[in-house]
């Protein structure tokens, strides 16, 4: 049986009166993407800040790549790489310079070091910017960069913190690739993201942390099921046409922002169906309608209260 890659247990940690962490537990298979999602102040940061040796947790006992972070805080950091929030990149270097100055920090032979730097420019899809400065680079090729620059010492456990912020649609998409590419070698990623599609798309655990503690935990269909039924969304042709529609559908819920109704049901085809019997007559000035199911947003929605789920991106 493969070890866990992470392992937490009654992780505690307090500034001053403030809690911040209440006895966090985690176990984090290895080859796996874990995303730790919570609103601003849940803790997330100072979690992430204790796992990579940072900061010293008051109480509890974590084990990160088999390394205890008491006893062996050298072993957890060799064992992981970080790629935060804010690139660390030289803008004042190029490309190949940075991960030069990686391979050099880490210690590796002329050759090793600059195959690795090639094979990386490679996957990162870099190679030809390589010799350009990084001040050049877009917002995406930076954010590669960096992971690039990360791997350089071979982690078996990579913390992303917000590997896509401020990263165009198709570079959100690449780098989508590249984390599923590292978890087939056999990498665990820790992922911290405002992006709660990006948490469904990737994560095969998420956990959702608020006021210091873990309020729910489990795979994103998981959680999605901790939320009840769904809504069918109908968008008339006129305001005139919804107060009609209105009329039959006394549970349904206006829009403030268009002719549109949102009607909740058990979220199944049988309560769509049963909604568009509902609308009788009215159904002939249905501009467009859809059934929509729980995803993230919502259970991030019911279990923190916070509106904005882009709002999980800080602490």
């Amino acid at each position: 049986m493969i070890a866990p890659a992470i392992r937490v247990s009654g992780l505690r940690k307090s500034y001053g009166d403030l809690l911040v962490l209440d006895g966090i537990d985690l176990e984090i298979a290895t080859g796996t993407v874990f995303a730790l999602l919570g609103p601003n102040g849940a803790g997330k940061t100072t979690a992430v800040n204790i796992l990579t040796t940072l900061l010293t947790p008051d109480a509890g006992e974590v084990e990160v790549g088999g390394c205890d972070l008491r006893s062996d805080p050298a072993g957890v950091r060799s064992a992981i790489g970080v790629t935060g929030q804010f690139s660390a990149v030289d803008d004042l270097l190029t490309g190949h310079e940075n991960l030069r100055l990686m391979a050099d920090l880490h210690h590796l032979g002329r050759e090793e070091g600059r195959e690795r730097i090639a094979n990386l420019l490679e996957r990162f899809e870099l190679t030809d910017a390589a010799g350009k400065y990084v001040a050049t680079y877009s917002g995406g090729m930076k954010r590669r960069l960096d992971l690039a620059m990360t791997l350089m010492g071979s982690p078996r456990i990579v913390f992303l913190d917000e590997p896509t912020s401020g990263v165009d649609p198709r570079g959100r998409r690449t780098m989508w690739t590249i984390v599923r590419d590292l978890v087939a070698q056999g990498i665990t990623i820790f992922l911290t993201t405002q992006y709660l599609e990006e948490a469904d798309e990737l994560a095969n655990k998420v956990a959702m942390l608020d006021h210091g503690r873990i309020v729910a935990e489990g795979t994103p269909a998981q959680l999605k099921r901790l939320v009840p039924g769904g809504t069918v969304r109908i968008e008339f042709t006129s305001a005139d046409a919804l107060d009609a529609a209105a009329a039959r559908l006394t549970t349904a819920r206006r829009d403030p922002d268009g002719p549109v109704l949102h009607v909740p049901t058990d979220g199944d085809v049988a309560s769509l169906r049963a909604v568009l019997d509902q609308l009788d007559g009215a159904a002939a000035d249905v501009a467009d309608i859809g059934l929509h199911t729980p995803d993230l947003d919502d259970v991030f929605l019911s279990l923190t209260g916070q509106a904005d789920p882009r709002k999980v991106a800080n602490q």
